[in-house]
């Protein structure tokens, strides 16, 4: 038989309204009475609906995380690792993950944001491809809803997030590349507006600069993230009258695609021809040859933010609310 919280209510012979504040929590219900509910509860085998409750409330018990993608992209090592990180921490706290996938500053993406805030789907929203004007901070603060993000823009609106030191990291291998005495370093890009690429070609410009070598626009390419991207961006470098000697990608997908066009062209990556990349994704210790990559634990800043994330959500202060991750240089032999 299924009991009902009015049914709950004659047992005891309390009104609904202080059986439902007994099993939601509230202060202004005496512990003795919260004892008996919830004791009774458990004898009538009586469980509240969980939609019901969060109607009250009005709170979701849910975080949310919109994939900004122009393509289905979900097998990207990267976002793999980034949600699988979310959903573990988001289990241990017994906390729901909705997930949805837009291209970004569409839209598309604008309509979902709005319709989480107005239906109070979820409690709280992780960013990430931060982007230097990003219309999504302005919105979730406009409208009170907790946030975290990977990365920070350039807006004034303080909030939490994580931050991987991305142009010192890039800076440090640039410095490696140097330091093999490579001189024509070309750097394989993304879209202007993303943070990631603003601050990896911060880190790439400086560390030429240190070494003393000029900059080459003909050396630098604008690519989508994406294998295909890399490959495509590697076969115009490596078409050039004067071809450089190594090349960056701006993530390690970026990077593979590189080394595809590499083998095309019949060189040797690691003599020929040096390529290095950024993630530090479980792939590029498999490839041919294996891949130099500045890791990022990117498992580990997600499981981080959705902690964050969920204790801001709870009304919790953070002990820390900036974080600061230096990247990992890992050396292999695409780069000698």
């Amino acid at each position: 038989m299924s009991y009902t919280i009015r049914d709950l209510a004659k047992k005891l012979n309390l009104s609904i309204t202080t059986v439902s504040r007994a099993l939601d929590g509230y202060s202004d219900v005496a512990e003795s009475t919260r004892d008996r509910v919830i004791q009774a509860a458990k004898e009538m085998g009586y469980a509240p609906s969980s939609a019901a409750r969060q109607l009250r409330r009005h709170h979701a018990d849910a975080i949310g995380y919109i994939l900004p993608t122009s393509s289905p992209r979900f097998s990207d090592p990267f976002h793999v690792a980034f949600l699988t990180g979310i959903c573990d921490e988001a289990a241990e706290h017994q906390i729901e993950v909705i997930v949805s996938s837009s291209p970004p500053d569409s839209d598309l993406e604008k309509e979902i944001y709005r319709r989480w805030f107005q239906s109070v789907r979820v409690d709280g929203i992780l960013l990430n491809r931060i982007r230097s004007q990003d219309w999504r901070v302005n919105f979730l603060s406009e409208n009170k809803i907790p946030f975290v993000t990977l990365g920070r823009t350039a807006l004034k609106q303080d909030h939490s997030f994580v931050v991987v030191n991305e142009s010192g990291g890039f800076k440090r291998l640039v410095m490696h590349l140097v330091e093999k005495g490579h001189q024509r370093l070309a750097y394989i890009g993304a879209a202007p507006n993303l943070i990631i690429q603003i601050e990896r070609f911060l880190g790439y410009k400086s560390g030429l600069e240190q070494a003393g070598i000029s900059y080459d626009q003909n050396l630098v390419i604008e690519g989508d993230l994406t294998e295909e991207g890399g490959y495509q961006a590697a076969k115009k470098l490596l078409a050039l009258p004067k071809p450089p000697t190594a090349i960056l990608g701006c993530n390690d997908l970026t990077a593979i695609g590189a080394l595809k066009a590499a083998h095309e062209a019949n060189l040797q990556v690691g003599k020929d021809l040096a390529i290095a990349g950024y993630d530090g994704i479980q792939e590029t210790a498999t490839t041919n040859p294996p891949l130099t990559t500045l890791r990022q634990p990117t498992y580990e800043i997600a499981r981080q933010l959705a902690r964050m994330l969920i204790s801001i959500t709870k009304g919790n202060s953070l002990d820390e609310s900036h974080v600061v991750i230096e990247p990992n240089l890992i050396l292999r032999a695409s780069t000698g």
